[in-house]
């Protein structure tokens, strides 16, 4: 039985609550929306500040949609792109128009759901253990950068889990150890200075601009939003929270987003599923926490919006609650009809990308599926 978009179990809307829990889970994403949305700041011409201007912007809209702690983040494949090539603001406002566009049409045509219908689930959960794998790969990189301060944030993890279970302590595990890390990031740089944010200008990609878009860099990210933003994260709703967000909901959502934030200085974004885990994990339960992280983000915008300011938290600390969001994103990819279909994209996936992952997987599954009927048949 699941629960209608929104809705308690009354049926009445979802209250949005602002506990201890949900202020810990709020943060539980952060270590993988800082590291892509600071890398593109320091190496593209984009202005910081109207980028998380924007964040805090579709957080809020999103927790009072939903009503559920749906997140948003940076997309991955334009993030990775954006960093390697320095891509222009033309190009990156682009990107982000082009997908909005295309996924506000398939959201409005049903094609979503069109979808779900025929990419089967060991698909679905393949490309969840393959943001896992990637997630514990990127965590990786953080903690051979600072084992000090990831291992402090891994110990934190793990006596609150332990305090959880015999203490029945309320696990903010997530908001320690993000205190820890400013905490010591002002200890040894000095605290960060403030900076006010600019107007937002609106930014006209030239026919250049989409043309390079459209050709090297949503093709990357087509895939990845189809799967992980939209199809993988409609699924972990059903696990977490027993509630059925339609896929086509979500690809209409991105689509709003981008338009409306790319033309002025917004990075182009997304939900995943591996953020929904994270901040699960760590204590979000309503949409209340999405707020928060609206404010959070918000508070960012109009005060630290140099990186030089957020570059103060240590990366181990990114490292400690990246390698937990994706042990938890693991366990839900587990719920499988087909682990060899799962375990083949995980694989790919790490080893080569998500594309070749999923076009792999998905022709894998429906060979599986060919030999199995042909073998009922005979």
């Amino acid at each position: 039985m699941t629960e209608t978009l929104g809705a308690g179990e009354d049926g009445r809307p979802r209250p949005l609550q602002f506990t201890l829990g949900e202020f810990a889970g709020s943060v539980g994403d952060f270590g993988a929306i800082l590291p892509i949305v600071l890398g593109v700041a320091l190496v593209c011409d984009v202005n910081l500040a109207h980028i998380f201007l924007f964040f805090a912007l579709w957080y809020i809209v999103s927790g009072i949609v939903y009503r559920l702690p749906i997140p948003v983040e940076p997309l991955k494949a334009v993030g990775a792109i954006a960093i390697a090539e320095g891509l222009t603001a033309g190009e990156i406002a682009g990107a982000g128009m082009i997908v909005g566009v295309i996924f506000l049409a398939l959201g409005c045509f049903g094609s979503m759901t069109w979808l779900r219908e025929r990419i089967p689930v060991s698909v679905i959960r393949g490309v969840q253990a393959g943001i896992a794998l990637l997630l514990i790969r990127t965590s990786l990189g953080f903690i051979a950068s600072d084992p000090l301060y990831a291992g402090i944030s891994v110990a934190v993890v793990v006596l609150f889990f332990i305090a959880a279970i015999h203490w029945k302590i309320r696990d903010i595990s997530a908001l320690v150890i993000l205190a820890i890390g400013i905490g010591a990031g002002v200890l040894t740089v000095g605290p960060p200075t403030f900076s006010m944010i600019p107007m937002p200008a609106l930014i006209i990609p030239d026919i250049s601009d989409f043309v390079y878009a459209g050709l090297y860099i949503v093709p990357s990210q087509f895939p990845l939003t189809l799967t992980n933003a939209i199809l993988a994260t409609s699924l972990l709703t059903l696990d977490l929270f027993k509630t059925d967000i339609p896929p086509d909901r979500l690809s209409r959502t991105i689509g709003i987003m981008n338009l409306v934030s790319a033309p002025f200085g917004g990075f182009p974004m997304g939900h995943g599923s591996g953020g929904l885990a994270a901040q699960h994990r760590f204590g979000a339960r309503t949409g209340g926490a999405n707020v928060i992280a609206g404010l959070i983000f918000l508070g960012f915008a109009f005060f630290f919006a140099s990186p030089q300011s957020l570059t103060l938290i240590p990366p181990g600390i990114f490292g400690g609650l990246l390698i937990f969001a994706a042990v938890e994103l693991a366990k839900h990819s587990a719920k499988t009809d087909s682990y060899p279909v799962t375990g083949v994209i995980a694989v790919l996936s790490m080893l080569v990308n998500i594309t070749a992952g999923f076009l792999v997987g998905l022709a894998l599954a429906y060979v599986l599926r060919w030999r199995q009927k042909k073998a009922a048949s005979a």
